[in-house]
């Protein structure tokens, strides 16, 4: 597999994008260095430390952001009509009340989801994960990390579209608590418990 892997980054710096023919470099080196560890080694983990350690962050936002932006609008549009609020979507943005709201880029939760993933294979590296107990988990760690963000942009825009409006600071603090839930949350998915086979 290893070998495979280099031929393939290897070909790929001639025919693939930069980022692509990163990535399976830095699955080659992963699959390289798995061959020297200990047999119960986080293998998975490691490579998906790896994997976050490229420039991937602003690629994401290219291809992905712009669809997170517009399933978060939409389902803060649902909860805010749930809760007696007059809402409307149209693409990435909200109109709350009569005033328009931008779902933008740093609401995609790309970068919540970075650090979730970060977290999640930090704490299975550092807890000795097994990888098939990672990588059944990380599917509820995106899970985790889209209700939050959900969450998050109904009460910022909840706010936000209030007369007046919503101080730059309370912005960023509501921000941060959200990310510490979501980071506090995948630890307890991903580190083993107590007792608990790892």
């Amino acid at each position: 597999a290893a070998a495979l892997l280099t031929l393939a980054a290897t070909a790929a710096v001639f025919a693939a994008p930069p980022l692509a023919a990163a990535l399976l470099a830095v699955l080659a080196l992963c699959a390289h260095v798995s061959a020297w560890l200990p047999e119960r080694a986080p293998r998975a983990a490691l490579a998906g430390l790896a994997l976050l350690a490229l420039p991937i962050v602003a690629s994401l936002q290219f291809y992905v952001g712009y669809p997170l932006r517009v399933f978060t609008a939409q389902f803060s549009t649902w909860l805010l009509q749930a809760g007696g609020v007059e809402a409307e979507r149209s693409g990435a943005s909200m109109t709350v009340g009569g005033q328009l709201v931008i779902v933008d880029a740093p609401c995609s939760g790309v970068q919540m989801a970075w650090m979730a993933y970060f977290a999640a294979c930090a704490a299975a590296a550092f807890t000795r994960r097994r990888d098939a107990a990672l990588l059944h988990r990380l599917p509820l760690v995106g899970l985790v990390v889209l209700c939050a963000n959900v969450l998050r942009n109904t009460l910022l825009v909840a706010l936000e579209a209030r007369p007046q409006g919503l101080a730059p600071w309370a912005h960023e603090a509501i921000g941060l608590i959200a990310l510490a839930v979501v980071v506090t949350l995948t630890l307890r998915l991903v580190a083993p418990r107590t007792g608990a086979s790892s």
